[in-house]
């Protein structure tokens, strides 16, 4: 039996991770399960699974949680200290999964334990990646991407040399725009952008996924998981999702993983690794799929990508800045305030007048980051 935290639980990524936990019960035991403020379904959780803590990050939650945690035996706390404490339980496994910066101190807590973390949170290694690599080199820590696209890499890599790879794809699925105008791209609401055609996702991330900003923040991902080198990094448009990454090697050949659009199965690689586990999925029925199809990305309509490229080659604080200003112009489409196309238009122009010192510490990323967000806010009014 091993031990696992699941920093994220009331999330999209932490309810597939508890599901699969949930079909095989007698291979895990749950030290900590974390969420942002829905206490009442992580007590709910935490009592299902004998939690040894329960940790919401939202203090205002705290009273509710411990109120539905009373005579379990189960801890409750609350607060951002708690979410690092809960993370450094040195669980066997920690998913972590906690959505944007906020994920960034657990993240690295779990590391510094040298054990085994399963990522799903893209800011650690966008805003974060050089520091929180050179953490898991000091530390001898494993990390494994849930990611579909960097797990399918990581899977399509196995037994073989970084050498030998010639180029690394990442699909995106184009999102629900992909065969819009530039000009239809204009008018486009948040109620469309965030109805994704083949996966459930949360608001913020289908918005990222419409302006193709989700892949951009990907490759910035692979290029810190996987060093061949931002120019053998490339992406390709497949509508249908269902390869998922795929990495070609020096003497023609090329590895895909192939799958269902469900996170099940990126996440049960990483719980089962280095081994396989059953998962609900269905199989792929290739002969109903009919045909996969693929096509070059567009920039001129979705410039995310050649924004997050950018931010690559200039390194130190540049990702950080595209993701807060990313952040905050989807914040400010979600709520009406900017239209869709001006998302992009905020995250260049914040590129372009905030270059700060590269940082070599978290909390200088998370300072890089607030300052980011300060002035992407005033950037805000231009817009």
């Amino acid at each position: 039996m091993r031990t696992i935290s699941v920093l994220g639980a009331t999330g999209s990524i932490g309810a597939s991770t508890l599901d699969l936990i949930r079909r095989a019960p007698d291979d895990w035991r749950v030290l900590a399960l974390t969420a942002n403020g829905n206490a009442a379904d992580l007590a709910r959780l935490a009592r299902e699974f004998g939690a040894e803590i329960a940790v919401v990050a939202d203090e205002a939650s705290l009273p509710a949680l411990r109120e539905a945690l009373a005579g379990s035996g189960i801890a409750a706390a609350g607060g951002a200290a708690a979410l690092v404490e809960a993370a450094a339980r040195g669980a066997d496994l920690t998913v972590a999964a906690i959505v944007g910066c906020a994920g960034l101190a657990p993240t690295m807590a779990a590391i510094e334990c040298g054990k085994t973390v399963a990522l799903a949170n893209k800011e650690a290694l966008v805003s974060a990646g050089d520091v929180m690599l050179a953490a898991v080199a000091r530390t001898g820590a494993t990390l494994l991407p849930v990611d579909s696209e960097h797990n399918a890499i990581f899977q399509c890599l196995h037994g073989n040399d970084l050498a030998d790879v010639r180029w690394i794809t990442l699909t995106a699925s184009g999102g629900p725009f992909r065969d819009w105008t530039l000009e239809q791209l204009h008018t486009a609401t948040p109620a469309q952008a965030i109805k994704h055609p083949n996966w459930d996702m949360g608001a913020k991330i289908s918005v990222d996924s419409a302006t193709m900003f989700n892949k951009g923040l990907e490759l910035i991902e692979a290029w810190h998981l996987f060093p061949v080198g931002l120019e053998r990094l490339r992406i390709i448009v497949h509508p249908q999702s269902v390869i998922h990454s795929m990495v070609e090697y020096r003497d023609g050949s090329t590895l895909a993983q192939l799958g269902p659009s469900d996170m099940r199965v990126p996440i049960a690689s990483s719980l089962a690794w280095p081994a396989r586990m059953g998962t609900p999925c269905a199989p792929l029925d290739l002969a109903a799929i009919g045909e996969l199809t693929f096509r070059a990305p567009d920039e001129v309509r979705f410039p995310a990508t050649r924004l997050a490229r950018q931010a690559a080659e200039a390194g130190g604080a540049a990702p950080a800045v595209l993701n807060a200003a990313n952040e905050i112009a989807v914040a400010a489409f979600l709520a009406g305030q900017i239209g869709f196309t001006q998302i992009a238009v905020l995250v260049e122009r914040m590129l372009e007048r905030y270059a700060p010192e590269a940082p070599t510490t978290l909390d200088a990323v998370i300072a890089v980051d607030a300052q980011a967000r300060v002035r992407s806010r005033e950037l805000l009014e231009s817009l």
